[in-house]
């Protein structure tokens, strides 16, 4: 058991996806950052949050340097309310931080790799679409086919098909102008380059795949399936996005060094993942499932395990899981080989509410290490050594 990457081949590796069993612990955030530190030093350059890959771009431009004020960014760049937890921020400040000691070439990103959407609403593609089409210079009337905000971003839009724009012929317009945009985005591809930078040709790019992508969730809420057909649908659409957002960014910061990526273990998992709560059953291929395949051993994936947790109301592990195994083992939170971990029953005393998916073999079997936090409360309380001092060091 040990607080560094010792046993992995983080060197030879693309992508270091580092999983969490639970969004509600912020001990998970926190060990990220620490972790982090270490693969700064390792060669690595950038780091993906499960957040939305638009507003992201907010934080990365305030990270280089760019103008800001710290609680403007973190409340326009993160989605899903995560700018409002504390190891997320105190990462923001010390990237930023360290980054002013660094040229640009050598200089810490932060990527979102997710989409805008929550599971009951996804909002209208209007900025992603009007940011695209007025980096293009065009003249079109996107208005008038978007129609109001509201009519794309209500929940019923998106959990009732029948009440869905997103198979409208007015949609349909919008998905076929959209397309013609990325078209001719990548065709003019040297000559905008040329007039504006690489920088900027690759932030219209972004927020047009964003809009691409908005406008087939909407298009798969409004398609009428059997509620758990669609929204296993609907959740596989949202990690095929995932998906194509994190081998974008490889292959904007493949030349430069490996990315860290870290998010739910659901994400991230090399098999497919499944929720439940009553006679709601999803299941869905994660994002995991398509890049581990495609990058091979350049994959790594971590899983995230938890032992207890104040801020989840989560009680010791019964005796014999594995989570109970690794808490024998773990004093506050430690990495170890998944094959150390016996086989053992799953978790059972976890409720839908505290968002915490069990240990379980499969999991276990297809992952390259476990990180397990023995006492979410112990780690979070355990003071700066895990809060990513501004004098860290740098990169190189």
């Amino acid at each position: 058991m040990r607080k560094d990457f010792h046993d992995l081949p983080v060197a030879s590796c693309a992508v270091l996806a580092l999983g969490e069993p639970t969004h509600r612990e912020p001990a998970f955030g926190w060990v990220r950052n620490e972790l982090f530190v270490q693969l700064a030093h390792l060669g690595f350059r950038s780091i993906a949050l499960e957040v939305d890959r638009v507003a992201a771009l907010r934080v990365d431009d305030f990270v280089r340097g760019g103008d800001g004020d710290l609680d403007a960014v973190m409340r326009e760049g993160f989605s899903h309310d995560f700018g409002n937890m504390e190891p997320n921020r105190r990462l923001v400040a010390w990237m930023r931080d360290h980054n002013a000691r660094l040229p640009p070439e050598e200089q810490l990103t932060f990527h979102g790799f997710d989409t805008p959407t929550e599971t009951t609403s996804a909002p209208s593609p209007r900025r992603c679409l009007e940011y695209a089409r007025d980096y293009l210079g065009l003249d079109l009337d996107l208005a008038s086919l978007l129609g109001a905000d509201e009519q794309w971003s209500r929940t019923e839009a998106v959990m009732d098909p029948a009440m869905s724009v997103g198979a409208t012929p007015e949609a349909e317009q919008l998905r076929s102008l959209a397309d013609d945009m990325f078209i001719r985005l990548h065709a003019d591809a040297a000559q905008r380059i040329a007039q504006t930078s690489r920088t900027e040709w690759l932030r219209a790019r972004t927020h047009l795949t964003a809009g691409l992508g908005l406008l087939r969730y909407h298009w798969q809420a409004a398609q009428h399936l059997e509620h758990n057909a669609r929204l296993s649908r609907l959740f596989a659409t949202r990690d095929a996005l995932m998906a194509q957002n994190l081998l974008d960014i490889r292959s904007i910061e493949g030349r430069r060094g490996a990315t860290l990526v870290s998010a739910h273990n659901v994400h991230l998992q090399r098999t497919p993942s499944s929720w439940s709560l009553g006679n709601l059953c999803v299941n869905w291929p994660g994002a995991g499932t398509i890049v581990a395949p495609l990058l091979g051993e350049q994959y790594i994936f971590v899983v995230g395990s938890l032992g207890r947790s104040e801020a989840i109301e989560l009680g010791d592990p019964e005796p014999g899981t594995y989570e109970s195994r690794l808490q024998d083992r773990v004093p506050d939170w430690a990495l170890a080989p998944t094959g150390t971990v016996a086989d053992a029953p799953v978790r059972t005393d976890t409720t839908p509410q505290q968002g915490y998916f069990p240990l379980d073999r499969a999991t276990l079997e297809t992952a390259d290490a476990v990180l397990h936090v023995s006492d979410g409360a112990g780690v979070t309380r355990s003071g700066d050594r895990l809060r990513v001092p501004a004098d860290a060091g740098s990169v190189r």
